[in-house]
């Protein structure tokens, strides 16, 4: 509904009817077609949009189509040449059976060494037998790595090895260095323990009874890291040996790096774990311990790009191709598994920059922008400073609006001021508004205002039962301080007291109900739902005592009396919400809950506590808290006892509330006096609560159950133990 104020017929021209309002503004319908007006440019930019978006699709589509040709062309590639030593190595495998003596002498080594030219890939061909004889013919992979300590002889390509194991004889390695036409040049030989029936690739192969492809292995010798292609054979039923070939990554890694997809592609093999076997960019590197090869994860790979594409694949997939943007760059991955191609669960990662496709058309794009822009960068300056006259003052005013929902004042920022007249009204509302929450937060729970500030919700009578922890807090001997203190400095004190409680209720997520005259009554769990609320509370309580106590250190040097703060707390089912009328309410907690927690708060007088809850709060607060029983007590309204505690640190809450080695013992000791006491057991808790006086001549709580105990004398029933009732205030 809206009012218009009695001589003005427009309420907004009324609003700046000030002198302020009386300045020349714009009206905000008027600035929005203004504006819309202005904005032609859109048309222009559009139009180029289209055209990019057109011409990125074709790019896109390309470029998919790239990526997917390239990946199953090396799929194709990697699995031929793994069928191809499959096969090369079932004929070797298949010759051991048809022929046994082929492999038994040294005409195996022709054989062997014409395998090894056939694939430039292999880097040796070798059969190990079940007599422990191994042939190999290899590759001199890096001439200036010394062989049983000698370097190879300087033309040397290739090489024979032989270990041939003979009963009685020392077994030796043997090696024969070859020139490319396979002419010997020398050879050294070396004693050695090595046994091809001990080689995992052997065992593999027996265990599988086919050609198989072994796991990434260090192969010793050469100091490098591979796979085995190998194949077991049999003559007459029994095993006679096994024919294998190595295969180094870094062959895989020169493949992948051929023919790239673009100028700027990438392209990995990753087995099913995502460990790199093979990288195009040739920065992997391969550890090992000569006892395991350790391969690098994609995920930990220098180039953080290979990394970021390998966390955005799809985690269930067959063949998938999909994309992903980092740093503003698009990229495309294709991301492939070839199990059934191959045996192995490897995949295959390609990876693109999107840029590497659409580069010219963003050119052109580019070039379209920069004429369309030198024709439109007037009417760019006009739309810019009107759009100014109405966007920054509710940029600021925003700011302000935020700083109220947070129930932070926003006095510091400066008054909006605009020529345009809406802004303006709104800015003087805002102004008003600021001051009247600031004001509303000071006599309703901070709680309450910031849920209805953040929320739709509306003022209602009515609650809702929840179980909440309730603090009371009072001043102890009030009416002696109000005699010995001047009015003005007592006035100062308990100000300063309040505000202490108001501060650490609110520092552990609390809501102050009310202050009565020198007390406080706060709570815990409402408006907001809070875990852990009776914790909140006693660490609340706990953090006052120790702002009173500096309090108290100051005041003591200004020759005044010190005060004491007494604090009862209790967990319950309670009511809380709204009570009162429509034109007045408070948003409090009501039933039996708030009387125990007040009568606990009187009931420290008694013992001489400062801190006193009971058992509620302590089963909610678990073993977090230092606690000693004090007694059972009866408490007004209700027929049966409740243990009440004295609450005298927490654990985890900080090094200023943890609680000392001799506080922990003298919890322990009092537990023992009241187990004693609740037992029955008088002589015995008599006697306990007497030695913690000894050690702890100041203590209240054993001095109040020693006094009682000792004018008893004898033999008393449990119930109506303690103090039956205690007020609010003394």
């Amino acid at each position: 509904m809206q009012i218009t104020p009695q001589g003005h017929d427009d309420p907004l021209r009324a609003a700046t009817a000030s002198p302020e309002g009386r300045r020349f503004s714009l009206p905000l319908k008027s600035t929005i077609l203004v504006v819309f007006i202005l904005t032609t440019v859109p048309v222009l930019l559009a139009n180029i949009q289209i055209n990019y978006n057109s011409t990125e699709k074709v790019a896109r589509t390309h470029a998919l189509d790239m990526v997917e040709r390239f990946r199953n062309e090396k799929i194709r590639e990697i699995v031929t040449e793994f069928r191809a030593l499959k096969s090369l190595i079932s004929t070797a495998a298949e010759l051991g059976r048809q022929a046994p003596d082929v492999f038994a002498d040294d005409r195996a080594l022709s054989y062997l060494f014409s395998m090894l030219q056939h694939d430039p890939t292999m880097l040796n061909v070798y059969v190990g037998q079940e007599d422990g004889a191994f042939r190999q013919a290899r590759r001199i992979h890096d001439p200036e790595l010394p062989i049983h300590g000698t370097v190879p002889p300087e033309r040397a390509e290739f090489a024979y090895r032989l270990v041939l194991p003979k009963a009685g004889v020392p077994v030796l390695d043997r090696y024969i260095f070859l020139d490319a036409d396979q002419t010997a040049l020398g050879d050294v030989a070396a004693e050695t323990g090595y046994d091809p029936r001990q080689r995992p690739w052997y065992n593999v192969a027996v265990s599988a009874d086919a050609t198989v492809i072994t796991d990434p292995e260090l192969f010793w010798a050469f100091g490098l890291v591979g796979f085995t292609v190998a194949q077991s054979y049999a003559v007459d039923g029994r095993l006679a040996g096994v024919v294998a070939a190595d295969v180094t990554l870094d062959s895989f890694s020169r493949d992948l790096a051929q023919k790239p997809v673009s100028s700027n592609s990438l392209s990995y093999l990753l087995d099913e774990n995502g460990l790199v076997l093979a990288a195009s960019d040739g920065t992997t590197t391969y550890g090992s311990d000569n006892q395991r090869v350790v391969l690098p994860h994609v995920a930990d790979v220098e180039n953080r790009l290979v990394a970021h594409a390998y966390g955005k694949r799809p985690f269930e997939f067959d063949t998938e191709v999909y994309e992903f943007d980092l740093d503003g760059q698009a990229y495309i991955v294709g991301l492939s598994s070839f199990e059934q191609d191959l045996g192995k669960p490897w995949r295959l990662m390609v990876l693109t920059p999107l840029n590497d496709f659409t580069a010219e058309f963003t050119r052109n794009n580019r070039d379209m922008l920069l004429l369309g822009l030198g024709a439109v960068i007037v009417q760019l300056t006009i739309i810019y400073f009107i759009a100014g006259l109405v966007a920054s003052p509710l940029q600021r005013m925003a700011r302000k609006v935020a700083r109220i929902q947070d129930l932070k004042s926003s006095a510091d920022l400066p008054v909006v001021r605009s020529r345009v007249r809406e802004v303006a009204a709104l800015s003087r509302a805002i102004e008003t508004l600021d001051t009247a929450v600031q004001a509303f937060a000071r006599f309703v729970p901070v709680g309450l205002v910031r849920q209805l500030l953040k929320s739709d919700q509306k003022l209602e009578l009515g609650g809702q039962s929840r179980f909440l922890t309730i603090l009371f807090c009072d001043v102890e001997a009030f009416s002696t301080l109000a005699e010995r203190i001047a009015s003005r400095d007592l006035l100062s004190r308990i100000s300063s007291l309040l505000g202490v409680v108001t501060h650490r209720v609110h520092d552990d997520l609390g809501t102050i109900d009310k202050f009565v005259g020198d007390g406080v009554m706060a709570f815990w769990g409402a408006p907001a739902p809070l875990d852990d609320h009776a914790w909140h509370a006693c660490v609340a309580a706990l953090s006052v005592q120790r702002d009173m106590a500096q309090l108290n250190a100051e005041w003591r040097g200004e020759d005044a009396p010190e005060i004491r703060l007494r604090v009862g707390i209790h967990s319950d089912v309670v009511l809380v919400g709204n009570v009162g009328s429509r034109e007045r309410m408070s948003y409090t907690v009501l039933g039996d809950g708030v009387n125990i927690a007040s009568r606990l708060e009187g009931a420290n007088k008694a013992y001489g506590t400062l801190i006193c809850i009971s058992h509620d709060t302590y089963r909610e607060a678990g073993d977090r808290l230092c606690v000693r029983p004090m007694d059972e007590v009866q408490v007004k309204g209700r027929r049966t006892l409740i243990t009440i505690y004295e609450l005298m640190g927490a654990y985890g809450a900080g090094a200023v509330l943890e609680p000392s080695a001799e506080t922990v013992a003298l919890a322990r000791a009092t537990r023992d006096a009241f187990d004693a006491l609740v037992a029955g057991n008088l002589a015995v808790a008599l006697a306990r609560y007497r030695a913690i006086l000894d050690s702890h001549p100041e203590d209240t709580v054993a001095a109040f159950h020693v006094r009682k105990l000792e004018a008893e004398r004898v033999e008393i029933a449990q119930p109506q133990r303690g103090v039956e009732d205690t007020d609010v205030k003394n």
